[in-house]
């Protein structure tokens, strides 16, 4: 008698306006994907963040109150970020003008 082997991957069909899938298709060509991958890559992705924002976050009370006691601390300046802030945006210099 046969075995019967269970499908580990299950369809999904959808109807979509021939736009969205000329959109489809230019994005997974530039990934170099195929359809169907790029389309369960990003359903797959959007599904993940929605649990993301609904998971809940769960500590102690103890972790809780030295959680909340860094967050009430002063903040520091980030070398990094205040010379960033610092320098002129490119749209801003001559530079980007002379370009054109």
């Amino acid at each position: 008698m046969p075995r019967v082997i269970k499908r580990k991957e299950h369809p999904l069909s959808m109807r979509l306006p021939e736009t969205d899938i000329a959109i489809i298709d230019r994005a997974a060509s530039l990934r170099g994907r195929s359809r169907t991958d790029f389309v369960r890559e990003a359903a797959v992705r959007a599904a993940e963040d929605v649990l993301m924002e609904a998971a809940p976050i769960r500590m102690s009370p103890a972790g809780f109150k030295a959680f909340m006691e860094v967050l009430s601390q002063p903040g520091h300046p980030v070398p990094e970020m205040v010379e960033l802030f610092q320098r002129t945006a490119p749209w801003e210099s001559g530079k980007a003008k002379a370009e054109k």
